[in-house]
């Protein structure tokens, strides 16, 4: 039997700015990459997300990004290896406060956006934010691009390890994303997504932007929260697993 985690990430409203559907997206998932306040999010709203996510027996990860609210954490950062692993540990610090708060254990971390894209082809980056988690709680997981440069520096650094796909986003035939700026970078049809993900997880691959089959191997299947198909893409994608026999696990319990 195929077993997958389906992840979202979630707390990425601010103040009095709302973004996503939390409490409707979150029934869906089994792991949940809460926003720690650099990128997005505040600590009434990762208290908020924290709670939530207890509520629905959803696992809970570390969302760190780059200082920039008005970027979504998506624009490129001229910080040192030093730097951002004192980002990293800063925000994981940040939320596990809040799950300890709530009586709950902090599983994940997976950097977001710039950070995450940055890291998976900078081996300095990759090994300090991993070095960054392991110093912080040697048993948390690290989520990060299936074949990327952060797994390997996680396996490295004796971190465990959980190799993530995406629903809604094109690759590129080296398996990195396709940029978001590049037409078909988004998926948005959600028979489309459906589709790669059943292909992903029961065979392996998925098409690249190119039209060429590439080989990826997963863990774990991310759906952004901030999407506008962001609900109806989870709902779909779970069911369309469950009805193929594909058994849903939170991280934690299936990373290695």
């Amino acid at each position: 039997m195929h077993t997958v985690d389906l992840n979202c990430d979630l707390g990425e409203s601010f103040g009095n700015y709302k973004c996503g559907l939390d409490e409707e997206v979150i029934r869906y998932i089994s792991s949940a990459n809460v926003a720690c306040g650099f990128h997005a999010s505040d600590p009434a709203v990762m208290a908020r997300t924290v709670a939530l996510a207890k509520e629905n027996g959803v696992s809970v990860g570390a969302h760190p990004g780059y200082p920039d609210l008005q970027g979504f954490g998506r624009r490129v950062m001229d910080a040192s290896p030093a730097e951002v692993k004192a980002m990293v540990q800063y925000q994981i610090g940040a939320l596990e406060a809040f799950c300890t708060a709530q009586g709950i254990s902090l599983v994940h971390v997976k950097p977001h956006g710039a950070m995450y894209n940055m890291a998976g082809r900078d081996e300095a980056l990759a090994e300090a934010i991993c070095e960054g988690i392991y110093e912080v709680d040697p048993g948390l997981v690290l989520l990060g691009l299936s074949g990327s440069r952060m797994l390997e520096a996680a396996k490295r650094t004796g971190l465990k390890c959980a190799k993530e796909v995406f629903a809604d986003r094109a690759y590129e035939e080296d398996g990195t994303l396709v940029a978001r700026n590049i037409p078909g970078a988004i998926i948005t049809d959600e028979e489309e997504a459906v589709e790669r993900v059943l292909r992903i997880v029961k065979d392996g691959v998925v098409t690249a932007i190119t039209g060429r089959d590439i080989e990826v191997t997963v863990d774990s299947v991310c759906i952004h929260g901030d999407g506008p198909k962001a609900l109806a893409f989870a709902a779909k994608i779970r069911e369309a697993l469950e009805r193929e026999a594909v058994r849903i696990v939170p991280l934690g319990k299936s990373a290695g």
